[in-house]
């Protein structure tokens, strides 16, 4: 086999490699749904209502209208404190004193 033919063989494994690696993330986010009313104060991952801008501005513990990402299928068999149930629509509850 010729030097050129091994570099490309090598460059043609390197590619596939990293295009499957990459691959796996996308993947992984379209196995994910937005939860809302799961999250701790601050550890939202995004929609913390008005008043916050994004990801970790949650400002209580199970706050109603911010979200975590869970795994697809979950949301709404979580266990929370109090009978607090998971959504996949945003909640009118535990919602920050003005």
């Amino acid at each position: 086999m010729s030097h050129s033919m091994k570099t490309l063989a090598v460059a043609t494994s390197l590619a596939t490699a990293l295009a499957a690696h990459l691959a796996v993330p996308a993947a992984a986010q379209e196995a994910k749904d937005k939860c809302f009313g799961v999250a701790l104060a601050g550890q939202n991952d995004c929609a913390a209502g008005p008043g916050t801008t994004c990801a970790g501005t949650s400002k209580v513990d199970y706050q109603g209208n911010s979200w975590k990402l869970v795994p697809a299928g979950t949301c709404t068999t979580m266990e929370l404190p109090d009978g607090r149930m998971g959504s996949l629509e945003a909640l009118d509850r535990d919602l920050p004193q003005g």
